[in-house]
């Protein structure tokens, strides 16, 4: 049973649901395997516990907005 995890920070709904949805598919096809044996989870990390180069992606975001008004 194949099995997919996405790690994400917060998502809406709608989201979630386009992700799972698509995901799935692409992996059906190129796998060959059918849509209803995979399994999908979404971890959704908050911005203040995950970072990328030494900040934590909450402080990425503020910096990109604010560099880009």
């Amino acid at each position: 049973m194949p099995y997919i995890t996405l790690e994400s920070g917060a998502l809406s709904d709608e989201q979630k649901e386009e992700l799972i949805k698509r995901l799935t598919e692409v992996a059906s096809e190129i796998m060959k395997v059918p849509q209803e044996f995979f399994v999908t989870t979404i971890k959704e990390v908050s911005d203040k516990n995950f970072g990328i180069g030494g900040k934590t992606i909450d402080r990425v975001k503020k910096e990109y907005v604010n560099k880009h008004q």
